[in-house]
């Protein structure tokens, strides 16, 4: 397969481990007889810093011609502690999921039986989790109306949405939950918020179509509660916008560390895949960075084009790194590989899966597997 992909590599720790993703797909195109064409863009601080513009019309354009965007991180702590500033690089990440129309982020939340206590929580509490979690992108109060009075002294945000913008994503999460455990769960809160009553509506007449699948209902705060209680006990989850991004962060904890957790954003023609951790700026340049999460995020691109055996392969390189220890500090604190070392290691037992107790001596010893 021929596949042209984009690399916005951003701010920060973006550039470190998105290279280790291009590492392990370069891997995979070698291994399997592909042809993977990578094309840089950029986007956010950096790209203010160059353009003025967090998003700039060349970034956009070449989104919208390749196949995929393999997506790093964005934001500066310059912008981050002035909140008045009129241009921000979250705004460019914003534009790009409306212009492509990106309305459906997939979170998968795993807890890896040999990282069951590096979590804050009990391992009999997440052992098990095994969570794909869709919330709705380019809709609610993150894209509506905003207000502020004159005086600056009240504001308002409209959290709107449309029974199409709800029915599109429906399909997606049911359509997963088929392929799963056969279970959706719906969050929002409609005890309170006329938009959640439209979403349960919605969501129970779809729900018809798809009737091999369990659908409940949970109120945020009462999800939020039980993704710390009992995690195990969700398959499909499906929310609107913020209520996605509070509940997918809280998931977040659960493997671990925030540094594994890939995602997704697809929309009828294009797609988008990035780590969910931010561009964490205060690692900038040590090689402390784990790129686990940016790894798994291109395996996720490969399993968007039906290529499962290539993504099954880099999914049982990331297991076999984390098995044997070879990580990056948040995992590993007494004995930690550098950001490189780890991609070197995946992209190496990706080429070689027999060969792994050489590779993990190599790797430890400071020498690079890479043939």
């Amino acid at each position: 397969m021929k596949l042209e992909i984009a690399v916005l590599s951003g701010d920060g720790i973006g550039p470190e481990v998105t290279g280790q993703a291009v590492k392990a797909m370069e891997a995979i195109a070698h291994r399997f007889d592909h042809l993977f064409t990578f094309k840089d863009a950029l986007v956010g601080a950096i790209a203010i810093d160059k353009t003025g513009n967090p998003l700039p019309d060349k970034t956009l354009q070449l989104c919208a011609d390749t196949d995929a965007v393999l997506f790093g991180a964005i934001g500066d702590p310059k912008y981050d502690n002035d909140p008045s500033a009129p241009v921000r690089p979250e705004q460019g990440l914003l534009r790009l999921r409306k212009e492509l129309g990106l309305y459906a982020n997939i979170r998968p939340v795993k807890a890896y039986e040999t990282l069951l206590d590096k979590s804050p929580l009990k391992r009999e509490i997440i052992e098990g989790t095994d969570i794909s979690i869709y919330r709705e992108l380019t809709g609610g109060i993150y894209f509506g109306e905003k207000r502020l009075n004159d005086e600056g002294t009240i504001a308002s945000d409209l959290c709107e949405y449309s029974k199409e913008e709800i029915e599109r994503i429906s399909h997606l999460a049911f359509k997963a939950a088929q392929k799963r455990r056969k279970k959706l769960t719906l969050v929002d809160k409609a005890n309170v918020l006329e938009s959640s009553r439209l979403w349960r509506k919605v969501v129970t007449k779809i729900a018809k179509e798809y009737t091999d699948v369990d659908l409940d209902f949970l109120f945020v705060d009462n999800a939020a509660m039980q993704m710390i209680l009992n995690p195990s006990q969700f398959d499909v989850i499906l929310t609107e916008n913020m209520f996605g991004d509070i509940i997918s962060d809280e998931a977040s904890v659960i493997g671990g560390s925030i540094g594994l957790l890939a995602s997704a954003s697809v929309g009828d023609t294009c797609c988008m895949f990035e780590p969910i951790h931010g561009s964490y700026p205060q690692a900038t340049g040590k090689g402390i960075a784990n790129p686990i999460a940016a790894i798994l995020s291109a395996a996720m691109l490969l399993e968007h084009f039906d290529l499962m055996d290539e993504a099954n392969a880099i999914k049982e390189a990331v297991e076999k790194a984390l098995e044997l220890n070879i990580t990056t500090p948040d995992l590993n604190s007494l004995n930690p590989l550098t950001t490189e070392k780890v991609g070197d290691f995946i992209y190496d037992y990706i080429l070689n899966p027999e060969d792994s107790n050489i590779n993990f001596e190599n790797i430890h010893v400071g020498q690079s597997t890479i043939i």
